[in-house]
């Protein structure tokens, strides 16, 4: 039976409604309007509802751009939080042509996870290291940081990375290590130098130029960069937490590539990442794998 992560303890963020290949986020103060390739199924609300709810609609012009159309009054960014137990992160937002904004809040279950973790293996260990690959704008290097671990965060784009340090500074957290660099590289050269991490987060994108001009593809790519992470990966007081949103991927693939990586595992568990509409349809965005060895 696949498991479902669905996050349900958003308070500045609500999946509206979804569907005819759209959906309808509220992130703070705004309501945004835009294309979803998973939600191939009729929406619930009405034409004239989403309308009048949205104050910015994305409109597609390329195959991975597009550019937006916003109400009156429309700020260049805004902020959003969330409150992770006794912690609060925050995350600076705007509108791409990529059609992000800055966060995936579907990652609320992971962070949790990764918040919760760290938290028990730190009752064992004084110094925990984590190490975030594919990092983005840093959710989940900002929930290891506010769980109490030394944590390296590295992506191949320096904008994003500037971008997760003003995530950083937002929350009232400090000292994260920024690296830029391509993952699969970095994650070598730890090898090579022998470091070990209590626990490794990854979520690649399905394709991509790393900041050399690396191609990456990810099936092409995953079970080489596992391989490479398991001598990284301490075998006790560890975790691993892998996502994908790459539509070749299921959540049994995961599993396996995880499986046949790191031998002798505890509590390994896969499953579909969602996010619960308003209207009550849950849509997939993404495949999850992670484990916990104490």
């Amino acid at each position: 039976m696949i498991k479902i992560f669905n996050p349900n303890n958003w308070k500045n963020y609500i999946l509206i409604d979804c569907g005819n290949f759209e959906k309808l986020e509220k992130f703070g103060i705004y309501t945004l309007r835009r294309p979803e390739p998973q939600a191939i199924w009729k929406k619930q609300l009405s034409e004239a509802e989403w309308q009048k709810q949205t104050d910015a609609t994305f409109i597609q012009k390329g195959s991975h751009s597009g550019e937006w159309k916003k109400s009156n009054n429309f700020k260049d960014s805004w902020n959003l939080s969330y409150n992770l137990f006794s912690s609060e992160l925050k995350f600076k937002l705007n509108l791409t042509s990529f059609k992000h904004v800055g966060i995936f809040p579907e990652q609320a279950e992971n962070w949790n996870y990764i918040y919760n973790t760290i938290k028990e293996i730190k009752k064992i260990e004084k110094n925990v290291k984590v190490l975030n690959l594919f990092a983005y704008t840093g959710g989940a290097s900002l929930a290891a940081k506010a769980a109490g671990a030394d944590v390296t965060h590295v992506d191949s784009v320096k904008q994003v990375i500037n971008r997760a340090n003003e995530n950083q500074k937002l929350s009232g957290l400090g000292d994260i290590r920024w690296v830029v660099e391509d993952a699969v590289k970095f994650v070598e050269r730890e090898a090579k130098r022998g470091n070990l991490y209590n626990g490794i987060i990854l979520d690649p994108p399905s394709y991509g130029i790393g900041a050399k001009g690396e191609r990456w593809k990810l099936e092409n790519m995953i079970d080489e960069l596992m391989f490479l992470l398991n001598k990284i990966l301490k075998k006790e007081n560890s975790f691993l937490v892998l996502n994908s949103y790459s539509m070749g991927l299921s959540s049994v693939i995961i599993k396996n590539i995880i499986e046949t990586n790191f031998k002798h595992i505890k509590n390994l568990e896969s499953g579909e990442l969602v996010l619960k509409s308003q209207t009550g349809i849950f849509l997939p965005l993404g495949v999850i794998g992670r484990f916990y060895n104490p």
